[in-house]
């Protein structure tokens, strides 16, 4: 494993930990509780306070103490940005009605605009858009907006179009959708998050596991899942092969969540300053 594969993870840990426990508990955490809490759930102190810096760097952070205790808030941008996240990944998780149609995303942006250019494509691509041509990009219409705020934030309004339509071409559209995003791979991705869970998940169910317990494996199981909505572009059900395991994956997340997401919340407020009111 290279080096800069545990600091990608460490930061994806971290932004997970932010989303799922610190906005919860109130958009502010202790820095000692903080790397307490993450080295539980596998990352080294040094990496998690890397990852915190980082963070703060880019403006996701402020400097606040609180009950004598030193920590960071969230701050506007980061709590912006988190919300964004959520709207892909739940959005995600629902497959799209075909009677909406598609948003199409056409740009020409000229060669001295290439790192823009490259940057939007990263950006169509992360939002779950799939190439389907030189310059085109396709997702089910309820992406246009999302579509719309990257090329806004990139100032690439002259050199883009956007479209939102029914398909009306002779090709076989799920032959068309397939080719156009790696499906196999998000498939098995799927697989691999119902075979890593769904054991736990069926054994908490029976007997609920302590609350430390109940805390790692419900932040690494956040932090796997919320990469699946992201590489899945929630086509309708009707275009996407009987075996695709993606609303197998989803009822584990949704059971995961709700079993483990109190008692691991709990936990996490242990390592607060002050203890305040339990978590609803």
């Amino acid at each position: 494993m290279s080096a800069t594969q545990p600091n990608r993870q460490s930061r994806s840990t971290v932004i997970t930990f932010l989303g799922a426990v610190v906005r919860p508990l109130g958009s502010w955490m202790p820095i000692a509780g903080t790397v307490e809490l993450l080295t539980q759930a596998g990352l080294d102190a040094p990496a998690v306070r890397t990852a915190v810096h980082r963070l703060k760097g880019k403006g996701w952070l402020a400097s606040e103490a609180r009950d004598g205790a030193r920590g960071y808030a969230l701050t506007t941008a980061a709590l912006d940005t988190l919300a964004a996240g959520d709207e892909v990944i739940w959005h995600a998780r629902t497959p799209a009605d075909l009677a909406d149609g598609w948003c199409i995303v056409h740009f020409g942006v000229p060669e001295t605009m290439r790192a823009k250019r490259q940057q939007l494509r990263a950006h169509l691509s992360s939002l779950g858009f799939g190439n389907v041509g030189t310059a085109l990009w396709i997702a089910p219409a309820r992406m246009r907006a999302a579509a719309e705020r990257a090329v806004a934030e990139l100032g690439l309004e002259a050199y883009t179009a956007v479209f939102v339509g029914a398909y009306h071409g002779t090709q076989d559209l799920t032959a068309l959708l397939y080719g156009s995003w790696d499906l196999a791979a998000i498939d098995e991705a799927y697989r691999e998050f119902v075979a890593t869970y769904e054991p736990g998940v069926a054994a908490a169910e029976r007997r609920q596991p302590d609350q430390a317990s109940a805390f790692v494996t419900y932040l690494q199981a956040l932090d796997q899942w919320r990469k699946l909505p992201y590489m899945d572009p929630g086509l309708p059900a009707e275009v996407l092969a009987s075996s695709w395991h993606g609303p197998q994956a989803t009822a584990v997340f949704e059971r995961l969540v709700s079993t483990l997401e109190r008692p691991a919340l709990v936990h996490a407020r242990t390592h607060w300053p002050a203890l305040g009111t339990t978590p609803e």
